[in-house]
């Protein structure tokens, strides 16, 4: 009798990195980033960027899946293509229907249900592929099978959301969040699989990079329709100086050490590194970005809006709460990352943040082009301060990791 055919997948090694589908990917994603800074920024208030930190939730959730994925089985091979595919197609449906995953526009499909179910399409992929490549693995079978009833909690609870509204419709969201993240926690780290450290530590870097890259759109967007002009070119430049800041203090080191730690690190050891280090701690980073970027947003729309006036009018509220606090938490998380990864305390790094969230009232008073200046100074000196106390350090690990490649 003529065996089944088995499907086919090709097994990641230690060696492999990100491939060009992976990249594809990842440009979805930062369509979802986009068009949550823009929800954000049409309703910026606290509850608006409570609705924005909900979706990045929800959106990271899917990716960092598939960053498990595909570090089993290459992304590009096989059965792993099409899923991919099916999840990229689903991801833009997703994020399309952000504007309407609170609130419904007149007409056409109903927005959140679009949402939920683009989500369940994500999600159920991501699953079933995780079954079919554990076929000869036992531990990582259950541990999928652990894992499918928070997916299905989920979603369900985003479905719920889709027809409710108000108070009750937020609550049920923070369920569906819980109910992800709170579950994976719960199961435990025991029994997934991390076959490359480089390839993983390079996905989450690389979407660093996309979110930046983001923060970066959100500068010019408001204000492409406009004569340039001194105040446009010195937002521009000061905004562009905030975003390579944020890449220097991930990349400089941090991003090295942690793929080095990651690399030495072993069995569930490994796996629970990288739970907590990239799946759990690079999301306030993604958050963060996310928030700066609204910030940013903001103050360039001051500098060309009419309405307003960057060299007078302040910024304030919770765009100006987004701006600092952003970086504040994006700073925060470097602080947990290199704790979890290489048992370093960055104490400019948490200090920084502390004095960022200090000064939001004192800013707060400031013209938003001068508030922009500030934030900019601090972090161009954050970086140069910690080159020159730990020059020694930062350049054994950048020369050690050229020898390791």
């Amino acid at each position: 009798m003529a065996q089944p055919a088995r499907v086919r997948v090709e097994r990641l090694r230690e060696s492999g990195s990100a491939t060009t589908l992976e990249l594809f990917f990842d440009l979805v994603f930062v369509f979802a980033l986009t068009q949550i800074t823009a929800l954000m920024a049409d309703e910026p208030t606290g509850r608006g960027l409570l609705k924005g930190t909900l979706l990045i939730l929800v959106v990271w959730w899917c990716w960092v899946g598939y960053s498990w994925l595909s570090n089993l089985v290459k992304a590009d091979e096989g059965v792993t293509r099409l899923t991919m595919l099916v999840a990229m197609a689903a991801m833009f449906l997703l994020a399309l229907a952000i504007p309407e995953a609170f609130d419904d526009i007149d007409g056409g499909l109903w927005g959140p249900t679009v949402f939920a179910f683009s989500y369940l399409v994500l999600r159920l992929a991501h699953v079933l592929l995780f079954w079919v490549i554990s076929k000869d693995d036992p531990v990582l079978r259950r541990q999928v099978g652990r894992f499918a009833p928070t997916m299905v909690g989920g979603t369900v609870l985003l479905l719920l959301a889709g027809n409710t509204s108000g108070d009750a419709q937020l609550l049920l969201w923070l369920a569906a969040v819980v109910a992800d993240y709170g579950g994976t926690l719960a199961i435990g780290a025991r029994g997934w699989r991390l076959n490359s450290a480089r390839h993983f530590a390079e996905r989450h870097g690389l979407m660093v990079i996309i979110a930046l890259g983001e923060s970066i759109v959100a500068i010019g967007v408001g204000v492409t329709h406009l004569a340039i002009s001194w105040p446009i070119v010195v937002a521009a430049t000061l905004g562009l100086a905030v975003s390579a800041s944020l890449w220097w203090a991930y990349f400089d080191t941090a991003a090295i050490l942690g793929e080095q730690a990651l690399a030495s690190a072993k069995g569930d050891h490994r796996v629970s590194m990288a739970r907590t280090a990239f799946t759990y701690l690079h999301l306030p980073m993604m958050v963060g970005i996310v928030m700066l970027a609204l910030g940013m947003k903001k103050v360039l729309t001051y500098v060309g809006d009419t309405g307003h006036h960057a060299l007078s009018d302040p910024l304030y509220g919770a765009p100006l709460w987004a701006l600092f606090g952003g970086v504040a938490l994006y700073l925060l998380a470097h602080v947990g990352f290199a704790w979890r990864c290489f048992r370093a305390f960055k104490t400019y790094r948490f200090g920084l943040a502390v004095v960022l969230l200090a000064l939001v009232p004192a800013v707060a008073n400031l013209p938003a082009l001068a508030t922009l200046g500030v934030l900019s100074a601090l972090l161009i000196t954050l970086n140069v301060v910690e080159s020159v106390v730990f020059r020694t350090a930062r350049d054994e690990a950048r020369h050690s990791d050229h020898e390791h490649h």
